[in-house]
């Protein structure tokens, strides 16, 4: 089996589990709605955003525009570099995996800026419908990301003697995310952790290129 076709059973598998948790959420709950799958530490809390990973949001309506143009020419781009690596057979393995992993990662959360708007009714208080007949409650590009994965590992408050936040309450891990979101954020810690050399070899590669035709290049003149 070729690096490119393990690449892509990668992202599609991501892109499976990623849609169907997040189709089933939309399906059988509405927003806000809860499941504690363990205690109250792994808790399935459905929430959408306008925005990126993780909820946070980006703003105005032409903001949101923007998010989901800039998207699609990012996953254009880390495609391309994907299936670029993939046969480069002196890549690692473990890199090109890294970045199929993000590659999938923003698939997935493009996929509901681009369809959900037009595929799903609401949530606000009430189960949303797949397929309405009288349409989805966004235009194409339009759509909210659905999240969902809640980590509330932590409660607690801050100590007093803190400035400005002490005696505030605080959460830790309070953002809520998503199969694609926890797939890029996997992705780039890979890379920080083990690759980071990957490309510090390849400059050095580059600049040993350089230096080495220097020399031709002079003679010519």
């Amino acid at each position: 089996m070729s690096r490119s076709t393990k690449s892509l059973i990668i992202v599609f598998a991501i892109l499976i589990v990623d849609q169907a948790l997040k189709i089933w959420i939309k399906t059988t709950m509405s927003l806000g709605d809860e499941i504690i799958i363990f205690k109250n530490w792994f808790i399935l809390h459905f929430v959408e955003n306008n925005g990126m990973a993780f909820g946070f949001e980006f703003a105005g309506e032409y903001g949101k525009l923007f998010l989901s143009v800039f998207r699609i020419f990012a996953v254009v781009a880390i495609g391309w570099y994907l299936f670029k690596l993939a046969k480069q057979k002196d890549v690692p393995f473990g890199f090109v995996v890294s970045i199929a992993l993000i590659f999938a990662g923003a698939i997935g959360n493009i996929i509901d800026s681009l369809f959900y708007g037009l595929i799903f009714t609401d949530s606000y208080g009430q189960l949303a419908t797949l397929f309405p007949e009288g349409g989805g409650y966004a235009g194409f590009l339009h759509g909210r990301v659905v999240d969902m994965l809640y980590f509330p590992l932590l409660e607690g408050r801050y100590p007093e003697w803190i400035p400005y936040l002490g005696g505030d309450p605080f959460i830790f891990f309070r953002p809520v995310f998503n199969i694609a979101d926890s797939s890029i954020t996997i992705g780039i810690s890979l890379i920080l952790l083990f690759y980071r050399g990957y490309f510090s070899k390849k400059s050095e590669k580059a600049s040993e290129t350089i230096k080495e035709t220097e020399p031709e290049v002079n003679s010519i003149h």
